[in-house]
């Protein structure tokens, strides 16, 4: 497969998989990469020295490129954008704000530098300060989300933008790939799905109950916060809910949340853990290797494309 961010990445193909924290280590990234797709270790709150860990094991495990998740709400950011230069990460893909007090010592250090937009506006803020291509994410993703959805969202930043536009949220087949390929996408990020991956070390409780999820098992919790954040439902996210409709004191959001995430991913606390997945968890039905959904995915996506030449 050959495109515009095949070759700019030097990737066979145009999959990314989303930077999870907790979740997106070198294990993952690896074999991702290694399937053709671009691995991308997650940094979230973790302190440098585990980032440099995970980057150097995920160096180990594989020549092709990686790329790492910086997220720039975490209190090690000063720490971990230096890391990423140091350990010549050749790509880093931002979440959680606004690049710009980094972008400059990056793209001096060769790193190509890929932000995940919500909207419109930030699209075309990261083209103008540099940024190789854009990540426009819809909110039917898991975790942190803005407020436009994927098909509305894809296409304003395509047209907004001449840098290649990645798209993501709500993709998890070759359907998925076809219809942001329609909406302009030059690619797609995707993460849920490779939540099941065999290659993930997410605990296996986590991994059960996205293979366990129906179409309506999602819910945004936290928008009183700013910071809305779409989970599976259990016992945390309605405690967040009740919160959400009296939202008198904000700080507690905080403290109910403190460690949630972890809780799930790594201790298999899937009832007061954080089960962060997107809306199309419920199409996510078995465990496979990277490779295997790579594959999978591709020839799926090119089925898609040769069948849409008919009328509806």
């Amino acid at each position: 497969m050959k495109s515009k961010i095949t070759e700019l990445l030097n990737i066979d193909y145009p999959i990314f998989q989303g930077g999870m924290a907790w979740i997106s280590d070198a294990n993952l990234a690896a074999a991702v990469s290694n399937a053709g797709g671009l691995g991308i270790i997650a940094a979230g709150n973790a302190p440098s020295d585990w980032v440099r860990e995970e980057i150097q094991k995920a160096k180990k495990m594989t020549d092709k490129p990686i790329g790492v998740n910086v997220m720039l709400l975490s209190p090690f950011i000063e720490e971990v954008a230096q890391v990423v230069i140091e350990e010549g990460v050749e790509i880093v893909v931002t979440g959680a704000g606004d690049p710009s007090s980094y972008i400059d010592a990056w793209l001096e250090a060769d790193i190509k530098v890929i932000p995940v937009v919500p909207s419109v506006a930030l699209a075309i803020r990261m083209e103008r300060i540099g940024a190789t291509a854009v990540i426009a994410e819809g909110g039917e993703s898991g975790g942190h989300i803005g407020e436009i959805n994927t098909m509305s969202l894809v296409p304003q930043v395509s047209d907004a933008v001449k840098i290649p536009v990645i798209a993501a949220g709500g993709i998890a087949d070759g359907r998925g790939m076809a219809a942001v390929k329609a909406l302009g996408a030059n690619g797609v990020q995707i993460g849920t799905r490779f939540l099941v991956a065999k290659e993930c070390t997410v605990h296996q409780n986590y991994k059960e109950k996205i293979l366990k999820a129906r179409d309506i098992d999602t819910m945004v919790t936290g928008r009183p916060t700013g910071h809305p954040v779409r989970v599976l439902k259990n016992k945390l996210a309605r405690q967040y809910k009740k919160l959400d409709k009296n939202p008198t004191d904000l700080s507690v959001y905080e403290e109910l949340g403190r460690g949630a995430l972890y809780k799930a991913a790594k201790e298999g606390d899937v009832s007061m853990g954080s089960i962060m997945s997107g809306q199309i968890a419920g199409l996510v039905k078995k465990e496979e290797s990277c490779a295997e959904m790579i594959q999978d995915l591709w020839a799926d996506y090119q089925r898609v494309i040769n069948s849409i030449t008919s009328e509806f």
